[in-house]
């Protein structure tokens, strides 16, 4: 694998704010921090502030390295610039295939020819991104999980197109990261984890909207039934209602299924603003990352 310094994390949300710091603070690389607006980025910065802070409490990490690890990541506007500076890119934008497709084309305008690009979707074809490239065999799918700076799994995707050395690298990235990767070897929508989780997460909205049980109730049989650390609604709120109705779109658009149906309440929540925690109230309602009480 080519020596790899600096990498850009292209989106300081929910997800690219958390891979920003993981690059830098597990894998000591210097991390450009790219999206559109200035506010996006003071708000990413202020949450790998917050997120450091919590490692310091805990005894993890020093103030003093809390600060260099902070100082490593560089938030900027310009795409361009960070990416004709970087070494490896990881596309983390919201969950839609035109902007990711519109982002991947202006990478592959600044990137060099040797530079991995990858993407942290968590159910948009890897095939379809890598067409927006001059070098598809460049392009894999990196899927981190949230939070990632805590959650162990990288999802490695490759594409009809994907090279075997370009899958090297990306699982060697991880693995700097202090991640552990599975591979999937074909590029199918949801890819293994949301492949199974998403259809759950859906159901139990389901079981909310005919009324058989209450969020509280449904999210505490699964904890205590089926040993999940964190309830199906709860976890619906964390990942973010918008992000898991694009999901089952894309689910019902590739496999033409029935059976990835959203629920209708699914819908009706997303239409009104009710995302979950990054909103502030989805099924429970969230004090900054707390959640306080429901609904």
């Amino acid at each position: 694998m080519r020596e790899i310094r600096n990498v850009a994390v292209i989106g300081a949300g929910l997800m690219g704010h958390g891979i920003s710091q993981v690059a830098a603070q597990f894998g000591g690389y210097n991390v450009y921090m790219v999206d559109v607006k200035n506010e996006f980025l003071e708000r990413g910065m202020g949450m790998i502030r917050e997120s450091l802070g919590k490692f310091v409490e805990k005894g993890k990490i020093t103030k003093e390295q809390a600060e260099r690890i902070f100082s490593m990541i560089r938030p900027t506007t310009d795409l361009g610039k960070a990416v004709s500076e970087s070494d490896f890119v990881i596309e983390a934008a919201t969950e839609d295939a035109n902007l990711k497709l519109e982002i991947f084309r202006k990478i592959g305008e600044s990137a060099r020819e040797d530079v991995v690009i990858t993407s942290n979707t968590s159910s948009i074809s890897i095939t379809l991104l890598s067409s927006a490239v001059k070098r598809p065999e460049r392009v894999a799918g990196m899927h981190f999980f949230n939070p990632p700076q805590l959650m162990p799994l990288v999802e490695v995707v490759k594409g009809m197109k994907t090279s075997e050395e370009t899958v090297t690298t990306v699982r060697e990235v991880a693995k700097s990261l202090n991640k552990e990767t599975v591979l999937c070897k074909k590029d199918s929508p949801g890819f293994i984890v949301n492949r199974i989780l998403v259809p759950a997460l859906n159901e139990a909205v389901f079981l909310v909207e005919e009324g058989v049980a209450d969020p509280e109730e449904i999210d505490k049989a699964i904890k205590l039934g089926l040993n999940w650390p964190m309830g199906p609604l709860q976890l619906l709120d964390y990942v973010g209602l918008d992000t898991t109705l694009n999901i089952t779109q894309v689910f019902m658009n590739e496999f033409q299924d029935s059976k990835y149906r959203p629920a209708n309440l699914l819908r009706r929540m997303v239409r009104a603003g009710l995302l979950g925690r990054k909103t502030g109230k989805g099924f429970y309602t969230w004090e900054s990352a707390a959640l306080t009480k429901t609904k």
